[in-house]
């Protein structure tokens, strides 16, 4: 599986879109935003730039894009006016994947920038909003062009699926019940990506520019622990129920998803050696959101059902490329089934913020 071609979200607005299937995500970017403002607006005070580039890594696209980026705006926009200051252009960049669906992203922009203008009045910006295909493990913008980076639940995406895991049998990402083989790769592969992540944003970044990322993470030491995969081991049952029907090769397909410790982000930061960690901050919730949302549609009051409905707006595409579309409908229906059958069993989404200054 080339992931640079099948991982990203579904597109549209449909009712299996990221756009209408992402509360979870949206719920991240909530919780962690005083972070993310105060990285930002700190690194405006201290440099007060005539210019800001922002550039938002692994966006996907739906509400939840221009969501995160309009409250860092917003957060410079006060700080300035309270400073006193002209107003700074500011230069948005929107980067995921090739396959990501930037259309719809283009489409939402005149609307936000009109808004934006409302709410803030005179003598806000000017925005102007870039979209960026490409693996953010690798270089996507000029050196030193960066005045801040962003990226929220997406670090935990692998840029491959990792080599080795022949011996994973029966299921499609690491559980207790994997090899100390299969959690090793899947380490080495997440620990060569995230220090290529941050080289790279070492060198895109201006000297002293912040970044803020919300890595799906856990508490637990243990890289099997339920609280890592907990939603795609239950995908893994229902992929199973149907591959023994119909005699396919669940074996070869493995998803490139690995949750770091708290511990692991540190470590490589510290080891890599580009960045100063101002702030590493653990927040959890349930991870079903629905459970506590206050306002819910007709299509969301089976709160089990959407957690199914989440996770097919993300793996949709890269099972597709696998198995085929024949299999999909009736592979999130059971998926639906396990997890009401497993109701008591419900754990925690952890997410691991670090905020982080780049050195020299």
């Amino acid at each position: 599986m080339e992931v640079c071609q099948v991982l990203h979200m579904n597109g549209g607005r449909g009712e299996k879109s990221y756009a209408q299937n992402s509360l979870v995500q949206r719920k991240v970017i909530s919780m962690t935003k005083p972070i993310a403002e105060e990285a930002i607006t700190n690194l405006y005070r201290n440099t007060v730039p005539a210019s800001l580039a922002i550039a938002d890594l692994g966006c996907s696209s739906g509400p939840n894009t221009l969501f995160a980026v309009s409250e860092l705006v917003k957060a410079v926009d006060e700080v300035r006016r309270k400073l006193g200051h002209q107003s700074p252009e500011y230069q948005v960049l929107l980067n995921d994947l090739p396959g990501n669906d930037f259309n719809a992203i283009f489409k939402s922009i005149a609307g936000l920038q009109e808004d934006m203008r409302k709410q803030m009045g005179d003598g806000f910006g000017p925005c102007f909003f870039t979209g960026v295909p490409g693996s953010f493990y690798g270089r996507l913008f000029q050196r030193k062009s960066l005045n801040f980076v962003y990226s929220s639940y997406s670090l935990m995406w692998l840029s491959q699926v990792p080599e080795g895991l022949e011996d994973n049998k029966g299921s499609i990402c690491m559980v207790g019940a994997s090899p100390p083989s299969v959690v090793k790769v899947y380490y080495r592969q997440f620990q060569m990506d995230f220090s290529l992540f941050l080289k790279c944003r070492s060198e895109e970044l201006v000297a002293g520019g912040r970044m803020v990322l919300n890595i799906l993470s856990r508490k637990s030491e243990d890289p099997s622990s339920k609280e890592s995969c907990y939603v795609w081991d239950l995908l893994s049952v229902a992929l199973n129920e149907m591959v023994v029907e119909r005699k396919r090769n669940l074996t070869a397909f493995n998803i490139p998803v690995y949750t770091p410790s708290p511990l692991e982000v540190e470590s490589i930061v510290e080891k890599e050696g580009s960045f100063t960690i101002d702030l590493l901050d653990v927040s959890q919730f349930n991870w079903n959101a629905y459970d506590d949302e206050v306002h819910q549609s007709e299509a969301f009051k089976d709160g089990e059902y959407n957690v199914a409905k989440n996770l097919r707006a993300v793996a949709e595409p890269m099972l597709v490329s696998h198995f085929g579309e024949a299999i999909i409908d009736e592979v999130f229906s059971r998926l639906g089934e396990i997890v009401n059958r497993k109701s008591e069993e419900k754990t925690e989404i952890v997410i691991v913020t670090a905020s982080m200054t780049r050195k020299g």
